[in-house]
């Protein structure tokens, strides 16, 4: 993974983790680190792309492509700080117990531990 890949999929996994409930302590400190640091790199720069940052995230493959082209264009690959920043907030959302489950489709999923199901046939 390339250092802006990395940063973009930095950011995606911490605002997925944002979504939930159970994002607090370090992930969201270290997202809004992140963020942050990434909005300054982009602001000083000639792209004008912090916006990027701030767009709806309706598609997050989308969201995550124009991120990478942004970040590729602000010369961010060569900020250890921002690197750092990233690296740790993807091993803290890789933690065990941190796990992000869409079951929203889904019918007669259990998510968690010592659940039983009983057919109703």
């Amino acid at each position: 993974m390339i250092e802006v890949e990395l940063v973009a999929a930095a950011l995606a996994a911490g605002a997925s983790a944002g979504l939930t409930d159970t994002a607090r302590g370090a992930v969201t400190d270290l997202y809004t680190s992140l963020r942050e640091a990434v909005r300054r790199c982009l602001d000083r720069g000639a792209v004008p792309g912090a916006r990027v940052l701030d767009a709806p995230d309706a598609d997050t493959g989308a969201w995550q492509s124009r991120l990478v082209a942004v970040l590729s264009d602000s010369g961010l690959e060569r900020d250890p700080a921002v690197l750092a920043l990233a690296r740790a907030l993807l091993d803290e959302t890789r933690k065990p117990g941190r796990i992000t489950v869409d079951a929203s489709n889904a019918r007669g999923v259990q998510i968690g531990d010592n659940n039983q199901q009983h057919n109703a046939f």
